[in-house]
């Protein structure tokens, strides 16, 4: 304690008085607020409107090639970069081909192939879910093939689910 004061109040006092001088050598610049050292943004355009100062220009300023290093006398010259060499031209994809499966979105033909019978417990059917779904969840096709992915799977969880509701309507009888 210094004086009848803590090391921390008295670092306190003397941020203070800092600030004080800080804010009276401010006080005639009007667009500065008390305890900034900043200007406002207004303030850093220097009268230049935002639309005429070309904002997204200050990217393309930046893309600039590093100037080369100063070289001393006893290094070897740089040699030349090689030409560039034309890019091979990328091989057009043949258009995908959609699977079979992927054809069929009518519901009886999406019954068929989830075969729900009495017999299936909640398990199974949530394990003909999971095998329905790695072949056919819209986000494991080609994006062309999104929207009967979809569908597909749309018409399986509805009929999943109902052979779900009828075994818990049946089991609590």
């Amino acid at each position: 304690m210094l004086f009848g004061q803590s090391l921390f109040q008295s670092v306190l006092d003397r941020l203070k008085e800092e600030d004080g001088e800080a804010i009276e050598e401010a006080a005639p610049v009007s667009h500065r607020m008390p305890g900034f050292t900043t200007g406002l943004a207004f303030d850093v355009m220097e009268g230049v409107s935002a639309p005429s100062a070309r904002p997204g220009q200050a990217y393309f300023d930046n893309l600039e090639f590093e100037t080369p290093r100063e070289t001393t006398n006893d290094a070897p010259p740089a040699e030349p970069s090689p030409e560039p060499v034309a890019a091979p031209l990328p091989e057009i994809e043949p258009e995908p081909i959609m699977p079979e499966h992927l054809a069929r979105t009518t519901m009886p033909e999406i019954a068929a192939e989830l075969a729900i019978s009495a017999n299936d417990t909640i398990q199974s059917l949530s394990d003909k879910r999971r095998g329905f779904a790695k072949a056919n969840h819209p986000d494991r096709v080609h994006p062309l093939f999104r929207d009967n992915a979809t569908k597909r799977m749309t018409i399986a969880n509805q009929l999943i689910d109902e052979a779900i509701r009828r075994k818990t309507r049946s089991a609590r009888r």
